[in-house]
């Protein structure tokens, strides 16, 4: 019988850590373009594009990866609650970062403009070109960053928990540390364990 796994994989880990700095550029970008009037903004659109469609390509990475490599198990301590929201965040999360760069890339195809990702690559359109499915997907892609946003904050808050309240070691083993005996994970957990990777601040899976 495999000992359990007390902290993630290097292949998880570096994925984590990328794609937390990809989706808080990502965010402050939006912020950014958002707040720019007239056309000053085409700057950060041009890098706005190819970085979501590198969060959606890493995502999909990130889910092979973890269905190959569960997570740690949590702490047998954490409250039935906490252990909840943190898996239902936890996939949560990864359905943002999938579903945002698609419909962005709709939005774009609906509206009739192309998605560059470099001067000489343009990627196809996939939705033929509608006003009114453009308007209807600017509005679901404004909604979901927000949802994104405020996930992210959870997340954060979750690991400075984990990591100066609780101190189960849970932030620590998505730094590369293995968690000590005296951090024990549940077996409900275990069974748990067989989500998506850690997304971007380390909740119960990071």
């Amino acid at each position: 019988m495999n000992a359990m796994r007390t902290s993630y994989s290097l292949t998880q880990r570096v994925l984590h850590w990328v794609m937390a700095a990809l989706i808080l550029a990502m965010l402050f970008i939006g912020v950014g373009m958002v707040a720019t009037v007239s056309g000053k903004h085409q700057w950060l659109l041009a890098i706005h594009k190819p970085l979501g469609i590198a969060i959606l390509l890493l995502a999909i990475v990130r889910l092979f990866v973890r269905l190959r490599n569960p997570s740690p198990p949590l702490p047998s301590d954490l409250p039935g609650l906490q252990r909840i929201a943190a898996h239902l965040s936890h996939w949560l999360l990864y359905a943002l970062m999938i579903a945002m760069p698609l419909l962005g890339w709709a939005m774009l195809s609906a509206g009739g403009s192309p998605v560059m990702l470099a001067s000489d690559l343009r990627l196809p359109a996939i939705l033929p070109e509608n006003a009114l499915a453009f308007a209807w997907l600017r509005t679901a892609h404004g909604v979901l960053a927000y949802l994104l946003f405020f996930v992210f904050l959870a997340h954060l808050g979750a690991a400075l928990y984990h990591a100066l309240i609780r101190r189960d070691g849970v932030l620590r083993s998505m730094l590369g540390a293995a968690r000590s005996r005296a951090e024990p994970a549940s077996p409900d957990d275990r069974a748990c364990s067989v989500g998506i990777g850690d997304p971007i601040a380390p909740t119960d899976e990071a």
